[in-house]
């Protein structure tokens, strides 16, 4: 009321309702509504659809006095355009660069494989660790003089032990010795200088960008107050100066690029690559390397390690050329197979190279012997055990595996043995790529490969 217009925004609105209650008293929801009623307080809150209904619904005198909006995920064009009005938040906050296509990659490639989270949240948490990451490289010493500062430790330590055990007989060795620590010395001093050079020019970038930012602050402020001279000074003399500083610093980077630095300024495409490896467990060089080599090199890959299974091999990687070209179905998983043939013709063995060619480790590959989910009840082992049974908490076999590694080659051995319920599971999972396990979470199986063997008697 003494403030006048003042917007109240409550995150975790839904955290209001029964908030302070005890015996006698009133919550927080309650205090809250004549205020609304009125319209003395205007408020807007944020809470997700599920906590929405279990506590709004129920209380709806509150529900009445406010205006529900649904806020849906942004497409990736939209999530773009955000970042990219975020970027030169995160670059004053973390005093560094931000390329403008590691914000493109940030939000395709959490996109693509980050399923368990929403844009534009995931690609801005992406770019900031990436941003911190680099901070932290920039902070540190750089890995090529330390590795010649480790060198110079070692040389030293072997340098007293030859004097300590017999000068005169290694007295040879003990000049050499010198003559690398003179080596590494002067190398050592050179990268100094230049990590210091750099670090200098780089913390001048840093500390003009965060005055801008200031000076941004105070235009807007002069604004308000209706002191309009002091902000045309401010973006029309004081900003420009400094941007200009800011172009020269940059081109003096520039320059320093060209000779070889030992710091990077910028977060870039590949920087964004590194830190979804981290969350995801992709090879980086797989997301980075262009999808025609990819294709290219599946048959010849595959071919080397399974032998005499042309046909089958071909089928495989067509399916999946199909799918890097877009052309296969992106709700279903990258390929799905059925693998026919007797014991010992290399149907386990492909899968395993798959997993190889694909994920850089055989380990990618979920294996699912069926011989253990011939009866009716070992089914919901699969998706997890029903509310009340024994095991609920520990969730499903193949949810749980799909969930921790989304990007695998699943093999489900024997399939002629499973019971007639687990092809109605799989039904959903080859149908739409998802699955809702025990608990509701619904899992993501876009990006895996399903293959189901079969033994074929001769």
């Amino acid at each position: 009321k003494k403030a006048g217009n003042i917007i109240l925004f409550i995150d975790e609105i839904h955290t209001i309702v029964g908030a302070g209650a005890s015996e006698g008293s009133m919550d927080a929801a309650n205090i809250l509504k004549p205020a609304l009623a009125r319209g003395e307080l205007h408020t807007i809150g944020a809470t997700t659809l599920k906590e929405y209904r279990k506590y709004f619904e129920k209380d709806t005198a509150l529900q009445r006095r406010f205006q529900p909006i649904s806020v849906d995920e942004p497409t990736v064009n939209e999530a773009i355009h955000i970042l990219r009005g975020l970027k030169e938040r995160l670059e004053t906050h973390h005093n560094i660069t931000i390329n403008d296509s590691a914000l493109v990659a940030a939000a395709k490639l959490s996109d693509r494989y980050i399923g368990d989270r929403f844009l534009p949240d995931k690609a801005i948490d992406l770019i900031d660790e990436a941003s911190a990451e680099l901070k932290m490289q920039i902070e540190s010493e750089p890995l090529v003089l330390s590795t010649v500062k480790r060198e110079i430790t070692t040389l030293n330590v072997e340098k007293q032990a030859l004097i300590m055990e017999d000068k005169k007989k290694n007295s040879k060795r003990v000049e050499e010795i010198e003559k690398e620590l003179a080596n590494l010395n002067e190398k050592k001093r050179g990268l100094e200088t230049q990590f210091e050079n750099e670090k200098e020019t780089f913390n001048a970038t840093s500390s003009l960008k965060t005055k801008i930012e200031e000076l941004k602050n105070k235009a807007q402020i002069a604004k308000r107050e209706s002191k309009f001279e002091d902000a045309a000074k401010i973006e029309y003399g004081e900003i420009p100066e400094l941007e200009n500083k800011i172009k020269q610093n940059e081109q003096k980077w520039q320059q320093m690029q060209q000779e070889g630095t030992l710091l990077r300024n910028s977060v870039d495409e590949e920087s964004i690559a590194t830190i979804v490896s981290k969350w995801t467990g992709i090879p980086v060089n797989k997301m980075l390397s262009s999808e025609k080599e990819r294709i290219l090199k599946v048959q010849e890959v595959l071919k080397e390690d399974v032998i005499g299974q042309d046909e089958a091999i071909k089928a495989i990687s067509r399916a999946i050329k199909r799918n890097k070209a877009g052309l296969s179905e992106n709700s279903r998983p990258i390929g799905s197979f059925m693998f026919l043939g007797p014991t010992g013709v290399g149907k386990t063995q492909s899968a395993k190279t798959l997993a190889k060619f694909l994920f850089d480790d055989e380990r990618a590959l979920i294996r699912f012997d069926m011989s253990e989910y011939m009866e009716k009840h070992s089914v919901s082992r699969l998706i997890g055990a029903a509310p009340g049974y024994v095991g609920y908490d520990e969730g499903g076999q193949l949810t749980e595996a799909v969930r921790r590694k989304p990007y695998s080659v699943i093999l489900f051995d024997e399939i002629e043995k499973a019971h007639p319920d687990v092809f109605n599971i799989l039904l959903q999972v080859l149908d739409d790529g998802r699955l809702t396990d025990n608990k509701g979470v619904t899992i993501d199986f876009k990006n895996t490969i399903i293959i189901l063997n079969k033994k074929l008697s001769l």
